[in-house]
């Protein structure tokens, strides 16, 4: 049986948008890291990454789509961020999934009691507990100057996954 005809139940979908396209994970089971990676977009790049979570939606039929809650009030992401995200939110409607948002806030208390931590050691986490699928994709540590690793999305997508898997809201 292919990756991707698993049953439905269980399956979640996380993206996690950003400047360069989107960052992707694909859990089934709790457990399991059946997808992920990162979507370059081009040109219209909402248009670009809408095309494409459509696509992956068609290919995986996730019961639940998990995206960071970039309309929070504390928030930083950038408009256009927060309206693709917007946008992704509703197609799960179409699709009759679930959508579950996490705070970035919220995500760091899951992995740090008190909620501080930074994305680079969630990345490190995420690296332990997939050693064979993500242990050679993590990053070096971003010195200060340097812009963001476009990897970076692939944890920050399983980071929500895992929160949704454990949190099961």
């Amino acid at each position: 049986m292919s990756k991707h005809t698993h049953r439905r139940n269980g399956r979640i979908l996380a993206i996690a948008p950003s400047s360069r396209g989107f960052g992707f994970a694909v859990m089934e089971g709790g457990e399991t890291l059946v997808d992920w990676g990162v979507k370059s977009v081009a040109g219209d790049k909402n248009a670009d990454a809408l095309k494409k979570v459509g696509a992956m939606i068609s290919l995986y039929k996730p019961a639940v789509l998990v995206l960071e809650d970039a309309s929070a009030k504390w928030s930083r992401r950038s408009r256009r961020i927060r309206d693709i995200t917007k946008t992704i939110a509703a197609m799960s409607a179409t699709a009759q999934m679930k959508v579950a948002l996490f705070t970035r806030n919220q995500v760091m208390r899951f992995f740090f009691e008190d909620g501080v931590g930074t994305k680079y050691t969630i990345a490190r986490i995420i690296a332990m507990r997939f050693p064979e699928e993500l242990g050679h994709r993590l990053p070096p540590k971003r010195k200060p100057w340097k812009s963001e690793d476009y990897r970076m999305g692939i944890f920050d997508a399983v980071a929500l996954a895992i929160t949704k898997q454990v949190r099961g809201k």
